[in-house]
């Protein structure tokens, strides 16, 4: 399973402590020894696809690094219900310090992974692949695209800098759809595809004229959806976008589309529900 490296991630975390922590523990700091050394388990309290174990683990060892972990599941597993994912071994401030941040990662990034894997299971055969959107939380991206990758969906665009996707009020600003494809066009690297975001098929006609690499249906239903696949007739990708997390992705996938972009897989998402027990005295 792809590992991300702790330079991108470590800052990350460091936020959240910061947030999480402040000027110190003092409900820890006041009932626990400083040396003092506790067992714990990690366990699933329902049934997910468990993603972030590695940052799960680096909180608390950013925290003190004798904090030991055993994983005894995988990332990107698919759990059940009363699963031990982990036993953990560590200074007591460590362990009850990062608790809530280390959970509030694991708990998040598990979810996303669960909704996408539930999402790539009604496209699968299809040919449509499943991706996801830049609605994620302000600060996460990084992990939140990882925990889709996990969950068997595909990552669109990281940023801003990643790829042209002219939409609706980029059309307005450009003073139409073909000027804002010729002027796109115009500047870009050639190693670079531009795609559109269409609402009508009268716009669908329009970004077939100016050569749009990719169309993106945007808030179409199913019979519009396949008169616009008929329309582009493999002459671009096919994406389609809105309330996807709503709608029935396997007839939205037997329509023809290429991509069906759901921003619910990182913007919606119920988080897993996982505990961290302490056993007993290390």
């Amino acid at each position: 399973m792809e590992k991300l490296p702790n330079y991108l991630i470590d800052p990350i975390i460091h936020i959240a402590l910061s947030e999480d922590i402040g000027q110190g523990d003092i409900t820890t700091r006041l009932t626990c020894d400083d040396a003092l050394i506790v067992k714990g388990e990690l366990i699933a309290k329902e049934q997910g696809i468990i993603c972030g174990l590695q940052v799960f683990a680096r909180t608390f060892t950013l925290l003190d690094p004798a904090v030991d972990i055993t994983f005894r599941v995988e990332e990107g597993v698919k759990l059940q219900k009363g699963t031990i994912l982990a036993d953990i071994c560590g200074p007591a401030r460590a362990l009850l310090t990062g608790e809530r941040v280390a959970l509030n990662f694991l708990q998040r990034l598990s979810a996303i992974a669960t909704c996408t894997a539930r999402a790539a299971a009604q496209v699968r055969g299809s040919g449509a692949v499943i991706t996801d959107t830049r609605k994620t939380t302000p600060g996460l991206r990084l992990l939140e695209k990882y925990a889709v990758r996990t969950g068997g969906g595909t990552n669109h665009r990281y940023n801003l800098s990643d790829g042209i996707l002219i939409k609706d009020n980029h059309i307005k600003a450009a003073g139409g759809l073909a000027a804002a494809v010729d002027k796109a066009r115009a500047g870009a690297p050639h190693t670079m595809r531009i795609e559109v975001e269409v609402e009508t098929q009268e716009q669908v006609a329009q970004a077939l004229a100016s050569g749009a690499d990719i169309i993106l249906l945007d808030n179409m239903e199913l019979e519009q959806i396949k008169e616009a696949v008929k329309k582009i007739g493999k002459k671009a990708l096919v994406e389609i976008s809105g309330n996807m997390g709503q709608k029935d992705l396997a007839a939205v996938a037997a329509a023809g589309v290429d991509l069906i972009s759901v921003g619910a897989l990182t913007h919606s998402v119920k988080a897993m529900d996982l505990s961290l027990k302490l056993t007993g005295p290390g």
